[in-house]
């Protein structure tokens, strides 16, 4: 059955050696594309399907040509915990969990968005 794999962590997935990769500069999480970003979303899944068709040997790979910001600053903080952020990130943590409990509670199952936060 062909395959093909959308990912963000290029060094992984290639390790393991698919035979076809679209691969996006993302955070994790993000392969498709930014949040409600439709125009891009669409792009990135229509590569995707050209690469499906179009890939002739195995480990194939592409990059998408989008960047996350103009100069990929979020690699600096992306899943970053130190001492500088670390009482910040409690606190989101917890008025979160507050949140989902909140709603779950009203009967919503699905969690917000961290963007729609």
């Amino acid at each position: 059955m062909p395959t093909l794999i959308m990912g963000s962590a290029r060094d992984i997935v290639e390790h393991c050696g698919v035979p076809r990769f679209l691969y996006t500069d993302f955070p994790l999480g993000n392969p498709c594309g930014k949040p409600y970003d439709h125009a891009m979303q669409l792009s990135i899944i229509s590569q995707a399907i050209a690469l499906f068709r179009t890939a002739t040997s195995a480990n194939t790979m592409e990059q998408t040509p989008y960047l996350w910001s103009a100069d990929n600053s979020w690699r600096d903080d992306y899943a970053r915990v130190d001492d500088s952020n670390r009482e910040e990130l409690a606190k989101r943590g917890e008025a979160r969990r507050k949140r989902q409990a909140e709603e779950k509670a009203t009967g919503i199952e699905r969690a917000a968005m961290i963007a729609e936060a």
